[in-house]
C-alpha cells in the first residue's frame, strides 16, 4: 500500500531540473514521515513500533492499573471469607456486696452451621474470577485502543506526507507558471490561479499537521503518558486480513465479554446458595467458671443458645439474590446477542473497507496516476492549461485520500474485532492471497 502512498512531488520532476539535485526541508520531512533514513539526519531516535506501543500500554496505562488493583482487593475478599467467627469473651457479677457476690467468666463460640462459610468462600472465588474475567476484557480493550491510536497516528504521518508533497508541488507548479507568464505563453491570470491553488495546498498542510499532533497525543494517552515521547511511528499499512469462520467460532466461545458475563451468573448462583444456608440458624457454645461467694464454690457453667427463626427468615435477601441471578442470566443472553451483532457489523466494515482497497489499487489508484502523468506532460509541451493540471492533482489526492480513510477504517474494524474477541487480529498480511 505504501506505494500507491508515494508522495505527489515525483510528478514535480519535469517543472524543474534542478529538483534531483539537492533535497529541501520538505523532502527531508516526507522522507521522515515515510519512516526513510535521510543522509546527515543524526537526531532520529529509533520508531515506535505497535509491539512496542502494546507493551508499553501494558505497563503503564491507568485503567489496566485500576483493574489489577480490583483483583488484587477481590484476592483480600477470599481470606477475609475463610476466617471463622471469633469467640466472645464475657465476664457478669451478680450483687455488688463480697459476701454475696458471684461472679462468672465466659467464653461464647458461635458455630457456622449448614455450610455458610464453604458457600461464602465459593462466592468470594466466583468474584475474583469476575475481576480476573474484567482484567482479560480491560486488556483487549486497551490493546484494540492501541491499535486504533497507533495506525490513526501513522496514517496521520503519510497524510502529512502527501500534504507535504503537494505543498511543494504548488509551490513549483506556480514557479513554471511564473516563468511562463514572463515568457508570453500563458495569461497571467494563470499566475493568479496557481497562486490560490498553492495558498489552499498549503492550508490543507495546516491541517494536516494539526490532526498529526492530536492523532499523537491521544496516542500517547492510551500508552499512559501525558505527552507523547516518541518522535514517530514505525508500521506496515496494509489491510488487516480478514479472520476465518472457524477461528471466528473458536474465538467467539473464549470472548473476555462472554467469560465475565457467565462467570458473573455463577458468582450470583453462588451468592443465592450463601442467603439460602443463611436460613439456617447459628449454634453458639458457651463455657466457663463461677464463683459464687456466698456459697463458697467455684462451679462450671456451659451453655448452648440457638436463635428462633420465628419472623426473620432471610426471606427477603434470598428473593432479592434469586432476582439477581435471574439478571445475570439475561445479562448474558444481551452478552451474546450484543456480540453477535456487533462482531457481524465489524466484520461488515471490514469486508467493505478491503473491497475499496481492491478497487482503489486495482482501477482507480493506476487511472489517476496515469491521468496526472499525461495532463502534467501535456502541460510542460503546452497543450493543456493550469487548470487541467490542477484537476488532475485533486483527483489524484483525493483517491489517495479516499485510500487512507479505507484503511484507516479497515483497521479500526480489525480492532473492534480484537476488542470483542479478545485477541489480535493480524495485521500484516497484504490484500492479495488474503480469504
Amino acid at each position: 500500500m505504501r506505494r500507491l502512498l508515494w508522495p505527489l512531488g515525483l510528478a514535480a520532476l519535469f517543472l524543474n531540473p534542478s529538483f534531483a539535485q539537492t533535497l529541501d526541508v520538505a523532502d527531508i520531512d516526507v522522507a521522515r514521515m515515510a519512516g526513510t533514513t535521510v543522509a546527515g539526519d543524526g537526531r532520529s531516535s529509533p520508531p515506535l513500533t505497535l509491539d512496542a506501543a502494546r507493551e508499553m500500554a501494558a505497563r503503564a496505562n491507568p485503567d489496566l492499573a485500576a483493574a489489577r488493583r480490583e483483583l488484587e482487593a477481590l484476592e483480600a475478599g477470599i481470606v477475609q471469607a475463610r476466617t471463622l467467627p471469633n469467640p466472645e469473651l464475657a465476664a457478669t457479677m451478680d450483687d455488688t456486696r463480697s459476701a454475696t457476690r458471684t461472679t462468672r467468666l465466659q467464653i461464647n463460640q458461635p458455630v457456622e452451621l449448614g455450610g455458610k462459610r464453604a458457600a461464602r468462600i465459593e462466592a468470594a472465588v466466583q468474584g475474583r474470577a469476575v475481576a480476573e474475567a474484567s482484567l482479560r476484557a480491560k486488556q483487549a480493550e486497551i490493546r484494540a485502543d492501541v491499535t486504533t491510536a497507533f495506525f490513526d497516528t501513522l496514517i496521520a504521518q503519510e497524510q502529512l506526507g502527501i500534504a507535504l508533497a503537494n505543498a511543494d508541488l504548488a509551490r513549483r507548479t506556480t514557479e513554471a507558471t511564473q516563468r511562463r507568464v514572463h515568457a508570453g505563453k500563458v495569461s497571467p491570470i494563470e499566475e493568479t490561479r496557481a497562486q490560490v491553488s498553492e495558498a489552499g495546498v498549503r492550508v490543507v498542510l495546516n491541517t494536516a499537521e494539526q490532526e498529526l499532533a492530536a492523532a499523537r497525543q491521544q496516542l500517547a494517552g492510551v500508552l499512559g503518558e501525558t505527552a507523547p515521547r516518541f518522535e514517530r511511528l514505525a508500521g506496515d499499512l496494509a489491510a488487516p486480513p480478514l479472520p476465518l469462520r472457524g477461528d471466528l467460532a473458536r474465538r467467539t466461545e473464549t470472548s473476555p465479554h462472554l467469560q465475565r458475563a457467565r462467570i458473573e451468573l455463577e458468582r450470583r448462583r453462588a451468592l443465592v446458595e450463601v442467603e439460602r444456608r443463611r436460613r439456617i440458624p447459628d449454634v453458639t457454645v458457651s463455657l466457663g467458671a463461677q464463683r459464687d461467694n456466698e456459697l463458697g464454690l467455684d462451679q462450671a457453667v456451659m451453655g448452648v443458645s440457638v436463635p428462633v427463626p420465628l419472623f426473620d427468615r432471610n426471606q427477603g435477601n434470598l428473593e432479592e439474590s434469586l432476582r439477581r441471578a435471574d439478571q445475570a442470566r439475561d445479562e448474558l443472553s444481551a452478552a451474546e446477542l450484543r456480540l453477535s451483532v456487533d462482531l457481524a457489523k465489524a466484520l461488515g466494515r471490514l469486508t467493505t473497507a478491503r473491497n475499496e482497497l481492491e478497487s482503489l489499487e486495482r482501477d482507480i489508484l493506476p487511472g489517476a496516476q496515469s491521468a496526472h502523468d499525461a495532463v502534467l506532460k501535456g502541460f510542460e509541451l503546452g497543450k493543456f492549461g493550469f487548470l487541467d493540471v490542477l484537476d488532475a492533482q485533486r483527483t489524484l489526492s483525493a483517491a489517495r485520500s479516499q485510500g487512507l480513510d479505507a484503511l484507516r477504517e479497515a483497521h479500526h474494524a480489525a480492532a473492534t474485532i480484537d476488542r470483542l474477541l479478545g485477541e489480535t487480529v493480524p495485521a500484516s498480511a497484504s490484500i492479495a492471497g488474503q480469504p
